[in-house]
């Protein structure tokens, strides 16, 4: 029989700020359930379709439908990592040492982890509502445009 082998525990704060910076990409994921996660890798083609309705957005203007569609999408991303940070940073340690390193102790989570969900609160608040304004906004902009075209 052979021993498992020896992984290093999962960290709080190390779990938290991959999600704070590059949460988008699933890094987070990555960090705690490894490479063959699917959710971890679900998360890049959709923040890439995010980001090209960015660049759509910054070379076509505001008046293109696609980006419409496709912004929003980065923005629900970066408002669901920075929620997943604030889950994983203010999750009880002993709660997360069973989760995640359940064959022994990981050092407790200190100030770091607060940190990152003082940040990632501020970042997925903004971003979360800037979605939602341009969402609504885009979308009243394209019933007015389309009451106009059916009146002429």
């Amino acid at each position: 029989m052979t021993a498992a082998p020896h992984r290093a525990p999962r960290r709080k704060a190390v779990a938290t700020w991959l999600a704070v910076l590059a949460g988008v990409f699933g890094a987070h994921r990555f960090y705690l359930h490894g490479w063959r996660d699917a959710w971890a890798w679900a998360h890049i083609p959709a923040t890439l379709l995010g980001l090209q309705g960015l660049v759509r957005m910054q070379t076509l203007g505001q008046d293109d439908r696609l980006s419409w569609l496709l912004l929003p999408l980065l923005g629900l991303m970066v408002a669901q990592a920075m929620l997943t940070a604030i889950v994983h940073g203010l999750t009880a340690d002993e709660r997360w040492n069973a989760r995640h390193n359940p064959d022994r102790p990981a050092p407790p989570a200190g100030w770091l982890a607060v940190l990152g969900v003082i940040l990632a609160l501020m970042v997925g608040a903004t971003a979360l509502l800037s979605t939602i304004a341009f969402s609504g906004q885009r979308f009243f902009e394209w019933q007015i445009e389309e009451a106009r075209r059916i009146s002429q």
